[in-house]
């Protein structure tokens, strides 16, 4: 059986003229970096970088009951969500397990856009079709409608506004507007996954050279470059932001997670796996098992998801994710521990890296947070 050829997105081609290193992600051919990863984190940092993020998956609900569907689907309410709002929930089995984590946009009255993660995008358009019968809604797949760019980093909001007459002062973090960027209709949000201020843009596949191009152009004088998934990786996880399949997974509910603020009972209809998660709601206030937390290195050696994080000589909980933090100078990490070794700065934590016990600091989530 041979293996599918990774798909590419509308900028392929000008990926490759920038002599971007590639990568298989999720059954995408996608930009890893383009030169120095440590320069492409530092720029979204301190100045400005430009994303290709269209291997994300973009469904569509529609119909008079979206918002119901969505609330029955959905661990949130987002029957509530005012036009223009965004907010960020999760998909979860009637076991409670975690399927996805999603951003859902609401565009109408009647009208709201998932956007799931590239390696989860089929699962979520199967089981929201999946529980879509009895609501007079329909599920769409639009992950070949669109390509999204993302401007991240301090100097985003000045060079977008270069390009737009959209109110981007009056356009808050979880929000949405459409506009049109250089002359490229667009869907101008305000998200993103770095842990600085910034954009993402949902345009036309055919608009998007042209739309990179121009943002190139606009944000040369303020240092923008354009950055590859490695860099987007570290500053997620200087950001404490988890990422599926690491921090969260099947196996874990958002309450294992630290997410249980995500989960609204009060929601006035029944919702898929609502029984478990209250459940996991009991567990997790009465005795957590696990606790997700911030590990920071002493030593220089980069602990990775998997490796076990050990104190006295016993295992009390796993790597999710690890990497060199630029901002912070030191390997960092985050890790499931045992609750009785999860305050920060408990002492005697280490990672087993190849057998040797690493010491590591615990420290509160997140590493890195922007002056606002």
């Amino acid at each position: 059986m041979t293996t599918p050829e990774p798909r590419r997105t509308a900028l392929d081609a000008t990926h490759r003229s920038l002599g971007a290193t590639m990568t298989d992600f999720a059954g995408w051919d996608m930009p890893l970096r383009y030169a120095s990863e440590r320069d492409e984190h530092n720029a979204v940092r301190t100045r400005a970088g430009l994303f290709d993020l269209s291997h994300m998956g973009e469904i569509t609900v529609t119909g008079p009951q979206a918002g119901e569907l969505l609330d029955y689907a959905l661990v949130g309410r987002l029957s509530v969500l005012g036009v223009g709002r965004a907010r960020y929930t999760h998909i979860c089995r009637e076991d409670g397990g975690i399927l996805d984590d999603l951003i859902v946009y609401r565009l109408g009255d009647e009208e709201f856009m998932v956007v799931a993660n590239a390696s989860n995008a089929q699962v979520v358009l199967d089981a929201l079709t999946e529980r879509a019968p009895g609501f007079d809604a329909a599920v769409r797949d639009d992950r070949d409608a669109y390509a999204l760019i993302a401007v991240q980093g301090p100097e985003a909001p000045g060079i977008l506004a270069s390009l737009t007459d959209a109110d981007l002062d009056g356009l808050k973090y979880y929000a949405g507007l459409p506009g049109t960027v250089a002359g490229v209709e667009a869907l101008i949000a305000r998200t993103g996954y770095t842990g600085e201020d910034g954009f993402e843009l949902f345009v036309r596949p055919a608009d998007a050279v042209a739309l990179w191009e121009a943002l190139t152009e606009a944000g040369a004088g303020a240092g923008l470059i354009p950055c590859g998934l490695s860099c987007r990786d570290t500053l997620r996880l200087e950001a404490g932001m988890p990422l599926y399949g690491h921090e969260l997974t099947t196996d874990l509910t958002p309450f294992d997670a630290g997410l249980g603020r995500v989960v609204k009972f009060d929601k006035p209809v029944d919702f898929v796996g609502r029984e478990a998660l209250e459940q996991a709601a009991e567990r997790a206030e009465s005795a957590p098992p696990r606790v997700l937390v911030g590990l920071v290195a002493e030593g220089r050696r980069v602990p990775r998801a998997g490796f076990d994080v050990v104190a006295g000589g016993e295992v009390i909980g796993t790597v999710t994710s690890g990497a060199p933090s630029p901002t912070l100078g030191s390997p960092i990490a985050m890790a499931y521990v045992d609750a009785a070794h999860a305050v920060p700065g408990t002492a005697g934590v280490g990672v087993d890296i190849r057998g040797t016990h690493e010491p590591y600091q615990v420290v509160a989530l997140p590493f890195y947070k922007r002056e606002r």
